[in-house]
């Protein structure tokens, strides 16, 4: 009986399915939210993204999407509104590399003679690249993660280990589509990747004991794990191992926000145009 319910939802898609490609390119603005931004939506921190996009749908309503994408992000305490956030004076940024996959879903079955345009949502699973950095007194580029600015890897914190530069997420958004023509897609989208690390821009849990911390890593480790020194309000205290740096109960995340502009092309081996599918069985009457 399942088997049966199983065809007969598919049998419209696998029957009547316009097979078709779409290669594109994207470009936009891309934003982060974590322990160094508050706001999914800030006033200031945005930064360029572009990339290149694949999509190849077996159906008007579902096709599945891959792209490949550039973007920059960045976040730093001096743009919080909390002044408790802004004498921690903490700020990172990194370039950000990701490759996606996922399944992408027209409301709205888009073709040649019906629907021009339809709003669309999709979901997938990335694999992201990125090296927070910092800049130094004298504006040059510091890698954080070598710095172990949280003790990760130090034998005295065995719980923070390094944490690696390649990453998952999961992203997730939608947009809307409209057809041109009959080759060309404009998209507008949004898409948001909840990822799997809590280190994307290098704070995730407490402070570390300074001491240790210098022994072990140097006066630089130091200096970029705890700024709050660099600021005339600060009263000579260093913070210990109970003093919180960010919050672990939540990861972080990034999002992309654009337009997508894609050719339309058939699928190889379509045999028979789209709307020659759609069109009615003429019924003859026979002549007597």
């Amino acid at each position: 009986m399942v088997k049966r319910i199983l065809v007969l939802l598919l049998f419209p898609i696998v029957t009547f399915a316009q097979k078709h490609h779409e290669v594109g390119i994207f470009g936009g603005t891309s934003s982060y939210y974590g322990d160094l931004q508050e706001r999914l939506f800030p006033e200031e921190g945005y930064r360029a993204c572009g990339g290149l996009t694949y999509k190849y749908f077996v159906h008007p309503s579902v096709g599945f999407r891959f792209g490949a994408t550039y973007a920059s992000l960045y976040g730093a305490d001096s743009l919080s509104e909390s002044s408790a956030v802004r004498a921690r004076n903490l700020n990172f940024q990194t370039n950000l590399f990701e490759f996606h996959g996922g399944l992408e879903v027209n409301l709205l079955p888009v073709d040649f003679d019906e629907f021009k345009f339809s709003p669309y949502a999709f979901v997938g699973l990335a694999l992201f690249y990125y090296n927070p950095y910092t800049m130094g007194p004298n504006y040059e580029k510091i890698y954080l993660r070598p710095l172990s600015t949280e003790g990760q890897g130090l034998k005295q914190y065995p719980d923070r280990n390094i944490y690696s530069l390649v990453n998952v997420g999961v992203p997730l958004g939608g947009g809307i589509k409209v057809l041109i023509g009959k080759r060309v897609f404009v998209s507008a989208e949004i898409g948001f990747r909840y990822t799997a690390t809590d280190y994307l821009d290098d704070v995730s849990k407490s402070y570390v004991n300074m001491d240790t911390l210098f022994r072990y890593k140097g006066k630089q480790s130091v200096d970029l794990s705890f700024r709050t020194d660099e600021l005339s309000t600060w009263d000579g205290n260093y913070p210990n191992d109970k003093f919180v740096r960010g919050d672990n109960m939540k990861k972080d995340w990034y999002w992309f926000a654009g337009l997508n502009v894609a050719i339309y092309f058939d699928a190889f081996g379509n045999v028979m145009p789209y709307k020659k599918t759609r069109c009615p069985r003429r019924i003859f009457k026979k002549d007597f």
